[in-house]
């Protein structure tokens, strides 16, 4: 079966989605031990959280990049991402969600979330010819994110280096063994037209709340 080109796939349960990020050992560190992010995490700064995890290897080179040297799996509730969704405006005009280039702008101005659809990767993090969701927090949905939503915080580094080993020695098989298994996320089809959701690439298509 076809991968819709805009859906959002994760690691989900009945309560929480998982989410990554990639930061220095000095962020992320603290934020394993507190179970939350502390200083010196910066709340005043927008912070993107991916629910794909090959985009996040994708974006940090498997824990290469410097800054992103650690990599956190963090299940936040699907309370919580969903509201940030719900309230989220796309970084980019698209005529087919907006009435508008100006009504676009606007929102985007005073939204505290902002998404954007970028090529999901294979396990060699080559581009796919469908596309996966980064959210992007501020103001108010940092606060939320950092004090509300974070259920878990654990530090996956090991298991991304084992993997990368495993890519190295040519065996993508078991390197594909190691990774999370994700599905599509049943998000509310109020919430999926907002963000340019493919029609069929809600998870739950009958789903209206």
């Amino acid at each position: 079966m076809a991968v819709p080109d805009r859906q959002i796939r994760a690691r989900h349960s009945a309560d929480t989605i998982t989410v990554y990020q990639a930061y220095s050992p000095q962020i992320a560190l603290p934020a394993v031990a507190a179970g939350r992010f502390v200083a010196p995490f910066k709340r005043d700064r927008m912070t993107w959280i991916k629910p794909s995890f090959r985009w996040m290897m994708y974006r940090c080179g498997w824990g290469t990049k410097p800054g992103q040297e650690r990599i956190l799996s963090i299940d936040i509730t699907r309370q919580g991402f969903e509201w940030a969704l719900a309230r989220a405006c796309l970084s980019h005009y698209d005529r087919a969600v907006h009435g508008d280039r100006a009504t676009w702008s606007q929102h985007l101005k005073t939204s505290p979330v902002r998404v954007q659809w970028d090529p999901e990767r294979t396990l060699r993090l080559d581009p796919l010819p469908y596309r996966s969701l980064q959210v992007g927090l501020a103001g108010e949905a940092v606060d939320r994110y950092v004090d509300e939503w974070i259920v878990a915080v654990t530090d996956v580094t090991p298991t991304v280096h084992h993997i990368r080993d495993l890519l190295r020695a040519d065996d993508a098989r078991a390197a594909a063994a190691h990774l999370p298994v994700e599905a599509a996320y049943p998000l509310p089809a109020r919430i999926g037209d907002r963000l340019g959701v493919s029609p069929d690439g809600t998870g739950d298509p009958a789903s209206g709340r």
